[in-house]
């Protein structure tokens, strides 16, 4: 058996390993296809490897039913691996079917060791200790974030892309290979069948009022999601520069979002999900204000932006936490893999459809009233926030919700 600090260093890990190639993904490929000579439209067309991380609950029951979350783990890391290794000698000018697919092969891996990881820290973990674990999770998931899509083009730039892209498949091949050896953990799961397939599903909405939490995933960090879009344009249009806009989403935002994420975590350990959910969550909603306060008064200067971020970042780390660990411990062990990647589709709708509606409503109200907006857009989740109680496991070694 485990020590919680044992499983603290393993989630930190594994988190890391996460999200390292989704930083290669999302932030560094771009930039290295666009200085090999990628037109624009090609350059375009990356925005289509977010599909997989979008879909993944489609094949998130095989990762439930057939061999052990530590093989998926480290074969997918094994794949991108070598998928990056097979992109080096592909020139990006004149993208073929043979780039096309090893980009699609590491979005595609990607998503599935997200889903592999995230059920197997579900099944690692009792629900006491999802809430300060999941404060490290972040604090890993965001340090990955911050090598691999800022140090790395920084190293590509100085080093040679290469190297830096060695270096990154090195990096996830000792992932893999020490992902192969993670502990075993014993989880009685059903065999396939076309019943077991739709139980995870089944399972979920057989809960009670599944309806109002449904709906308390859905806008609970409708208000983070909706607000995001809108602040790198609203930068922009305070004269920020691209360094000052640099240091905030490098540096200060990335280490606020660290330190929401662990201080959210310390609190749950204390107080539990439930009460993270109300406190952390309001807090949440709350920073949205900051940004109300730097619109509405341009006078302030820009000092007063960088504190908003630091507000926003640090409260939305805090928030993340406590709904992360709440998406954790509501899922059931023998099927934690399709039934939060099932939870996570939906929570990231309410999202899309947040900041495809970004623009279109801070043009027509402007930055003030769309940041205020965004802060009411937060506050209905409250109103099924108890609902979730009867969710939330108390026992410490299963979950169960009669």
């Amino acid at each position: 058996m485990l020590k919680l600090n044992q499983k603290i260093v393993l989630v930190s890990l594994l988190y890391f390993a996460e999200g390292f190639p989704f930083g290669i993904i999302e932030q560094t490929l771009p930039v290295y296809f666009r200085i090999h000579g990628m037109s624009l439209r090609d350059l375009g067309l990356l925005s289509l490897v977010s599909l997989p991380y979008a879909l993944k609950f489609l094949w998130a029951p095989a990762v439930d039913f057939i061999g052990a979350r530590r093989q998926w783990i480290g074969i997918a890391q094994l794949v991108m691996a070598g998928s990056i290794l097979l992109l080096l000698p592909l020139d990006p000018s004149e993208p073929g079917f043979l780039l096309w697919s090893m980009i699609a092969i590491l979005s595609i891996f990607s998503a599935t060791q997200d889903i592999a990881i995230d059920a197997y820290t579900i099944e690692l973990l009792n629900p006491s200790e999802m809430g300060i674990a999941n404060g490290f999770r972040q604090a890993a998931y965001r340090t990955a974030l911050v090598v691999a899509g800022g140090l790395f083009v920084a190293l590509g730039g100085g080093i040679g892309w290469r190297i830096t892209y060695t270096v990154a498949a090195s990096i996830l091949l000792i992932c893999a290979l020490t992902s192969l050896k993670l502990p075993h953990v014993e989880v009685e799961r059903p065999k396939f069948s076309l019943v077991s397939l739709m139980a995870p599903a089944k399972d979920l909405l057989q809960r009670p009022q599944v309806f109002e939490v449904a709906m308390f995933i859905l806008l609970f960090k409708l208000g983070d999601m909706a607000i995001g879009p809108m602040i790198r344009p609203f930068w922009l249009a305070r004269g920020l520069s691209t360094t000052e806009i640099g240091l905030i989403t490098g540096s200060l935002g990335v280490l606020s979002s660290i330190l929401g994420g662990l201080a959210g975590g310390l609190f749950m350990a204390r107080y539990g999900i439930y009460i993270g959910l109300w406190v952390l969550g309001f807090l949440q909603s709350v920073s949205n204000l900051s940004y109300v306060i730097v619109a509405g008064y341009p006078e302030l200067g820009t000092i007063s932006i960088y504190v908003a971020s630091a507000i926003e970042s640090f409260c939305g780390g805090l928030g993340s936490a406590a709904f992360l660990a709440f998406l954790m411990s509501v899922c059931r062990k023998e099927f934690s893999a399709t039934q939060y990647a099932l939870l996570s589709a939906l929570f990231r709708i309410s999202g899309i459809i947040a900041g495809a509606l970004s623009g279109w409503a801070t043009t027509g109200i402007g930055y003030t009233h769309y940041f205020l907006l965004t802060f009411f857009f937060s506050l209905p989740a409250f109103v099924f926030i108890r609902t979730t109680r009867k969710w939330i496991p108390s026992n410490g070694n299963h979950t169960d919700f009669q």
